[in-house]
């Protein structure tokens, strides 16, 4: 009964090894390593589209402050940028 107990032990160790050791070689296999590069570019895409709408946001803030300043007749260098106030 032991032996199959442990035979039991080494078969599950066994297969658990071999599909560890099957997901890291297809991880570095030309597919997966494309598959990789891949996700890590549209990673990045995605991170500089959200800083280029962050960039844009602010801009259009900015705009709207000069705007308002040239309406009330104020010069630009009297407007605090990071209040936004005159």
């Amino acid at each position: 009964m032991r032996r199959v107990l442990w035979l039991g032990i080494g078969l599950a160790v066994g297969v658990l090894a071999y599909r560890a050791i099957s997901r890291a070689a297809a991880a570095y296999s030309p597919s997966g390593l494309a598959s990789s590069a891949r996700d890590s570019a549209g990673g990045l895409v995605a991170s500089v589209r959200s800083f280029v709408a962050d960039v844009r946001d602010g801009m259009a803030e900015r705009e709207e402050q000069i705007h308002a300043a040239f309406a009330d007749g104020v010069a630009l260098e009297e407007i605090d940028p990071e209040e936004g106030s005159y």
